[in-house]
């Protein structure tokens, strides 16, 4: 080979390794950069009431109990126990690996060494009390000052409970989303003081299904590498693995009333208000956390399906639920 030739083929390989190089050392350096944001002015309260209000909250419709507990405990969820929120339920994602974190009041292992201002403004303003940026794994940007308050006076309510988990496990593609595009999400305009009134309305499950419940998270098409939103909302399409066999799949289900493609388009209200009471899953292995909704009050499922019924008609064809892998 001609030494100019040579030349000219070294330049152009180093080229893309320089940058890579360079990538992977920005990210490096990057990934755990801090956030600046307001603390809400939430305080934690010991009134019954607001305490009861939280407890419907977090084994409910916000469905906590769904991902801070392990998948061995779900059975017990499932027969209507309420177990210690003490995480280590773990989510493998191209990005990374995250385990949730103990919510109980331990002092040394769970939210017991968070201030309240901490704890609301994680939920809120997607900033960690470290002052990274939080994965937008949870919907409660715009959830009212008053459910803030009662989630977070439930969660202090609760008996400590000693249980380390990890950190999170990112790979370098986890790294360099975080370095480079994933920031905080925050809410949209001021959330309100109070939630809708617990009634069947589409105002209560226009809230529910988008700040409470998360039927807007998974029944939307997202991205594999960092969950941002890339279909219709609310008309499915969102892949999830099955973690028991790797040649399946869950696809989540159109929610719109299209008459041709919509999963419920065709269900009455009875239908659906029943559908929540059935004690089991369709599919074993389901990601749909029904031993939570299951808890949810008639108003409440009657408000979620009104307001569903509202939307506008969205042709989008997602197949069974429960579908083969495609292959690579």
């Amino acid at each position: 080979m001609k030494p100019l030739v040579k030349k000219i083929l070294l330049g152009t390989l180093a080229v893309p390794c320089l940058a890579l190089a360079g990538f992977v050392g920005t990210a490096q350096l990057r990934w755990d950069r801090t956030f600046e944001a307001p603390y809400p002015e939430i305080r934690a309260s010991s009134d019954s009431a607001v305490v009861a209000r939280g407890s419907y909250l977090v084994n409910g419709p916000a469905h906590c109990s769904y991902c801070h507990t392990t998948t061995d405990q779900w059975p017990a969820l499932d027969s209507g126990a309420v177990l210690p929120l003490t995480g280590g339920n773990r989510f493998v994602l191209p990005v990374g690996t995250f385990i949730t974190p103990n919510l109980t009041p331990d002092v040394e292992t769970g939210i017991g060494r968070r201030s309240d201002a901490e704890l609301a403004r994680m939920l809120r303003h997607s900033v960690r009390a470290d002052g990274r940026a939080a994965l937008p794994f949870m919907p409660f940007q715009n959830m009212s000052d008053d459910d803030l308050t009662a989630i977070i006076s439930y969660l202090r309510s609760r008996e400590p409970v000693r249980h380390e988990v990890p950190n999170h496990d990112l790979t370098m593609m986890g790294k360099g989303l975080m370095a480079f595009l994933i920031e905080p999400q925050g809410p949209e305009g001021t959330p309100p003081q109070t939630s809708p009134a617990q009634a069947p309305t589409i105002a209560r499950g226009k809230y529910l299904a988008n700040s409470v419940a998360n039927c807007a998270g998974c029944h939307t098409k997202r991205s594999p590498m960092d969950g941002s939103a890339i279909g219709e909302p609310f008309a499915g399409g969102m892949v999830m693995e099955d973690e028991k066999n790797p040649d399946k799949i869950f696809v989540t289900p159109n929610l719109t009333p299209d008459a041709a493609t919509g999963r419920i388009a065709h269900w009455t209200e009875e239908q659906f208000v029943a559908r929540f009471r059935v004690p089991r899953k369709a599919f074993e292995g389901s990601h749909m956390p029904w031993m939570a909704f299951r808890r949810m009050s008639d108003d409440d499922v009657r408000a979620i399906y009104r307001y569903l019924n509202s939307l506008s008609p969205v042709a989008n064809a997602t197949g069974p639920s429960y579908q083969d892998k495609p292959a690579d």
